[in-house]
């Protein structure tokens, strides 16, 4: 007869959904675990194993597993750590960037901030914050984990490359199958503009989550259905060839909050092809940093300076956000104009 004891452990390093679902992948994989559910508004992880270990030993057992990806297992409850001395570097760091992109506008070589609109660069810019924040550190995982099953066999490159190849394919298509959506419901200019409006919101919500100083607006980011995403992991130690490509597929799925503001603007464009350009370019821009963990395994923004770089790109998406909003209100003569951009 099993010997099964269930076990509650605290969380440290856990952000999100994605968090969640990739604990939940890395730990199931262990033999002795019978089931595991990760919370990422409780921070902890509910385990059913068979085993006699004490709660702290199997904290330790358990951590060694999980660090690569930046988490760490505890009986005690960690205190939050707001961090707020952080700011002094993060604020400038990110007005240098805002400012930047004022004078982009200004001159006119890009439009970055238009009415109920998201330009290419905007979702190129916003793929790159993504691609460094905790909502990919699922793509991560599933990078190295590729990587590591089919290093077994020799391969080193045209794994990584089919995943990134699939991954820019089903951005291209679904991204344009949602803006056909959207168009096949004839929306409506006042659904236009809520759909735009809950993109800002959606940004605010993750640029709140990136400073880090606010633990209750985690419980404000819409997310899918963790069952959506669950494919990508079910197939990631599967070595056959195609596999990397499926993967790259299936990571459009995600529960990454960035990746669904961008399809629910998406939605709000009402056309293929402007919908299949946007979820592209937001994809090319976490394509460098995904690049660079898939092929040299190193994982960013786990370093002494992480907190300061969250911080200064939590500003860059709140105010991304705020943008939004302020420039569909304005459109919409809800209210006048304040800044001439």
């Amino acid at each position: 007869m099993e010997n099964i004891k269930k076990y509650t452990l605290h969380v440290h390093g856990m952000h999100c959904k994605a968090c969640s679902l990739l604990i939940e992948s890395e730990l199931s994989e262990i033999s002795f675990i019978k089931k595991v559910h990760a919370d990422s508004n409780t921070h902890v992880v509910n385990i059913e194993a068979e085993t006699d270990m004490s709660p702290d030993a199997l904290a330790i057992e358990l951590t060694p597993f999980l660090s690569k990806n930046g988490y760490t297992l505890s009986v005690e409850k960690h205190k939050h750590e707001a961090k707020w001395g952080d700011f002094v570097y993060a604020f400038p760091i990110a007005i240098v960037f805002i400012v930047a992109f004022i004078m982009l506008q200004k001159l006119g070589l890009v439009n970055l901030i238009t009415a109920e609109k998201v330009s290419y660069p905007v979702a190129f810019g916003i793929g790159l914050i993504a691609s460094v924040s905790s909502c990919l550190a699922v793509v991560g995982g599933l990078l190295l984990s590729i990587s590591a099953n089919f290093a077994k066999q020799g391969e080193k490159i045209k794994p990584q490359a089919l995943f990134h190849v699939g991954r820019l394919v089903s951005f291209f298509v679904f991204g344009g199958i949602i803006g056909a959506i959207g168009s096949a419901f004839t929306l409506s200019v006042m659904a236009t503009f809520v759909l735009s409006i809950l993109v800002g919101f959606v940004m605010l919500v993750l640029g709140l989550n990136l400073l880090e100083v606010f633990p209750w607006a985690k419980r404000l980011q819409f997310h899918m259905p963790k069952k959506m995403a669950l494919g990508a992991h079910t197939m990631k130690n599967m070595e056959f060839g195609l596999a990397p490509f499926l993967v790259g597929v299936s990571t459009f799925f995600l529960p990454c909050g960035f990746t669904q503001s961008m399809q629910i603007y998406s939605l709000s464009t009402g056309s293929f092809v402007t919908g299949a350009l946007t979820m592209t370019f937001f994809a090319l821009g976490t394509l460098p940093v995904l690049s660079l963990i898939s092929f040299t395994s190193v994982r960013l923004g786990k370093g002494k300076f992480s907190s300061i770089f969250f911080k200064s790109a939590g500003i860059l998406v709140i105010t991304f956000g705020i943008l939004s909003i302020l420039s569909g209100l304005v459109a919409k003569g809800f209210i006048q104009p304040f800044i001439n951009f």
